[in-house]
């Protein structure tokens, strides 16, 4: 009986557990049919399989329908490095009619921010997340190993390419990607960071974080492709537009009933600013007073158009900063035409968002396409120092003057060599500055609005209505992430692709949409960029500027030495009534300046902040680099398009590079080159004869030239340098078949790179030439045969 018992027991309760295994499944569905679980699971076929043909029925399931039925395309406009005051949109002085457009036909924003730089910026753009929480606390190539700063957006943070996708949405990206570790954009990758591996179905740009605009390094999809060579029409914001457009026609055709998500970034304006001339042209004489006047200009103008509240205060230029007056005479024409030629690219690339835009209409699709038109990644950038023809002067510490850049210009082909594929041009800080009006600071600047303001306009036909009530509430651009799945009724994944996910930081602010009135919902904000850094709180602002001076990155070393973030000194703003931070309150209130440095300090630790300034480590250790752990490596004359930063380190270090070639008579062409025009190294065969060109940033070159001919056949030549340390002077000696032809004095070497995107190639000089020798010739692929290429550094 007992026994009995025990097994009717047994029974019951492996009944009771089926059901409770059953119930869990069930639930497990469900939460995955609710999207909380990505991807969903596949829909059961509704067909019946019998043994027998006759006997069976077919029929395709109907797929879920998991979004709103009137979901709209969404495009992302998101520009670079341009500041407040630009856009006559918000009273600057450049013309931008697309984003005019956007703003008449929708909504504009005052008070949205962004990250003060690139990529933290757009991997917070397509999270949701705070930038040092995922990683992205600087920029790809200046990634160190503290776990904010590692250049990596985790998996457990899915962009909105990666949801949307899920729920049916294709997905593409043009322009700037800037968010894959520089050392994983061979063409061996691993590729599961780039945008194909972050949801995004058809990628067409550039993966670092600036290109030529002649001569882009253009990758699409998975692919390194080479843009027209010789083709004075090409610009890669126009191809840019013309992608776009034919990847909606395609779009229209393959899946008129499917949304799309698009999210477009050009290169423009960041650095180095290229355009036709006619567009700079345009402003010619418009700048000739300086960027002091300009501030004073569209500060009235905002004030009267009601950009900024009544009563904002201009604020006062740093005094690290050169005013106008402080320009010689003779340097006024070249620091006018740079910012002539920034105009005219901005114009220039707004034109061609306009372009995509009429596309939309053009398909019949615009009515129903959200669009969120960001008005750059950060505020104007001040990289250009004192103004340059070579943008990466600064990022290497550099030290020169405008007097060595003016007589490099003049060699190049004096100031019409501005904005072309001759040079990598940036204008100067103060008109970053001015860019920023009515505020302090500018790019790298995660204390003042003039690094993190940024104007955003929204517009959406069928859904929002016209409103000329400036948005003013408070938010940033890891709120964009969360709008975009309220609009949609989309819960944030809590697991996606079997990765547990990070929660979402943003807040959506579509509750501004109806109500230019409503209150704001974000109560908190944190920012940092190289020790600049802020916490926003209910109205409140507390900020510190930080050891790094954007616009003088060689002093900036010396502070940065001697620099203790615990002794910075903070400042406090009611921005209630103080839009453009300019009444500093720390004095008079002690006790909130206090409370919001604990509220920051809390917020870094949990966004993984520490250690604050880590963005500024590779400044003081520049040995530290993301690289390549390789010291030898061996090349065929088919290693083309290798990104200098995953590249032997010819030019920065010492090394041995060995080839063994075969020439023909009177021989031709590159045999491997690193850089581009702005700055660069490259070995060549010119008609027989061996050169050796060292392009330190077009503003010194240096040179060696074989006396004679080599003759035709086979030969092994080695070049050998010495270079004792990061940016030290070197010696190159080249030698043929053992024996020396010459040797080259390096005065100084480039320490950190010579560009942001260029390549390292062997047999050809793909991208801008580096040499203006054989810049009518290029890429001058070598008419002779490489058998083999070694390079060993020392």
């Amino acid at each position: 009986m007992i026994y009995f018992l025990v097994v009717l027991l047994c029974l019951f309760g492996s009944i009771l557990s089926r059901d409770a295994s059953a119930q869990a499944d069930a639930q497990t569905v469900e939460s995955r049919t609710d999207g909380l679980t990505l991807p969903f699971p596949p829909t059961p076929m509704d067909s019946v399989a019998k043994p027998r043909l006759q006997d069976s029925t077919m029929k395709w399931p109907e797929n879920p329908e998991r979004l709103p039925k009137d979901a709209p395309n969404i495009l992302i406009v998101m520009l670079d490095d341009v500041g407040f005051g630009v856009s006559e949109t918000f009273g600057g002085e450049v013309k931008t009619p697309t984003f005019e457009k956007i703003a008449s036909e929708g909504l504009r924003y005052n008070a949205f921010h962004t990250c003060a730089i690139c990529s933290p910026t757009r991997a917070s753009l397509l999270t949701g997340r705070n930038h040092t929480r995922i990683g992205s606390g600087t920029i790809a190539e200046r990634a160190v190993a503290f776990d904010g700063f590692t250049g990596i957006i985790p998996k457990s943070a899915a962009t909105i390419a990666e949801v949307l996708k899920q729920y049916g949405y294709h997905t593409s990206a043009f322009g700037k990607w800037h968010n894959t570790p520089a050392t994983e954009t061979t063409a061996l990758g691993p590729k599961d960071r780039w945008p194909n591996g972050y949801g995004f179905e058809h990628f067409y740009g550039f993966l670092g974080g600036e290109t030529s605009q002649w001569e882009p390094r253009l990758t699409l999809n998975y692919d390194a492709i080479e843009p027209p060579v010789h083709d004075p029409e090409y610009h890669f914001t126009v191809d840019m537009a013309d992608r776009a457009v034919a990847w909606m026609e395609n779009h229209q055709a393959f899946a008129p009933d499917k949304p799309f998500f698009m999210y477009w970034a050009p290169g423009g304006v960041h650095g180095p600013h290229h355009v036709f001339p006619q567009w700079a042209d345009k402003y010619k004489g418009q700048f000739d007073d300086g960027w002091d006047e300009y501030r004073k200009r569209v500060h009235q103008r905002q004030l009267k158009m009601g950009v900024i509240p009544s009563g904002t205060k201009l604020t006062e230029r740093d005094e690290t900063l050169e005013g106008w007056d402080d320009i010689p005479e003779n340097q006024r024409a070249f620091q006018c035409r740079l910012m002539e030629l920034y105009a005219g690219y901005l114009e220039h690339t707004d034109v061609q968002v306009g372009r995509v835009v009429d596309g939309l209409e053009r398909l019949g699709i615009r009515e129903n396409t959200l669009i969120i038109y960001i008005f750059g990644d950060n505020g104007s950038s001040s990289e250009g120092q004192h103004g340059s023809i070579s943008e990466l002067l600064a990022q290497n510490n550099i030290p020169n003057t405008i007097d060595q850049q003016l007589a490099a210009l003049e060699r190049i082909g004096g100031i019409d060599a501005l904005g072309t594929s001759r040079t990598d041009n940036m204008y100067h800080a103060g008109w970053a500055w001015a860019g920023g009006t009515p505020f302090k600071g500018t790019k790298l600047l995660g204390a003042y609005f003039g690094g993190t303001r940024n104007p955003m306009a929204i517009s959406w036909p069928k859904k929002i209505e016209p409103d000329t009530k400036i948005r003013s509430q408070f938010h940033h651009v890891i709120d964009i992430a969360p709008t975009i799945y309220e609009l949609l009724q989309i819960n944030p994944p809590e697991v996606v692709n079997g990765i547990k996910q990070i929660p979402i930081d943003g807040v959506s602010l579509a509750y501004t949409f109806d109500d230019g009135e409503a209150e704001d919902r974000k109560s908190t904000q944190f920012f940092d960029n190289n020790g600049s850094r802020a916490i926003y709180h209910d109205g409140w602002m507390a900020c510190a500027f930080g050891p790094f001076i954007p616009w003088n990155t060689p002093a900036s070393v010396q502070r940065i030495r001697q620099w203790d973030s615990a002794s910075d000194q903070w400042e406090l703003y009611n921005l209630t009534d103080d839009f453009s931070q300019a009444n500093d309150l720390a004095q008079q209130n002690p006790q909130k300046l206090a409370e919001l440095k604990e509220m920051f300090l809390k917020l870094a630790a949990e966004n993984k902040d520490f250690p604050i300034g880590a963005g500024n480590w590779l400044r003081l250790n520049p040995e530290d680099r993301v690289k390549t752990s390789y010291m030898s490596w061996k090349f065929n004359q088919s290693t083309r398009r290798m990104p200098e930063f995953a590249a032997p380190g010819v030019g920065r270090q010492s090394s041995d590079v060995r080839l063994s070639v075969e020439l023909g008579d009177r021989s031709s062409g590159v045999l491997y080159a690193v850089g581009g025009s702005g700055g660069g190294l490259t070995v060549y065969m010119d008609a027989g004869h061996l050169v050796y060109e060292y392009n330190m940033m077009i503003i010194e070159n240096y040179t060696m030239r074989s006396k004679d001919a080599l003759s035709a056949g086979k030969h092994t030549i080695d070049i050998q340098t010495v270079i004792q340390g990061p940016g030290t002077p070197g010696e190159v000696t080249v030698s043929v078949d053992g024996e020396s032809i010459g040797s080259v004095s390096l005065a100084r070497t480039v320490p950190a790179a010579f560009t942001a995107t260029e390549s390292f190639d062997v047999g050809v000089d793909l991208g801008s030439p580096v040499s203006l020798t054989y810049e009518d010739r290029r890429p001058f692929e070598f008419d002779g045969k490489i058998r083999e290429m070694t390079i060993e550094l020392k």
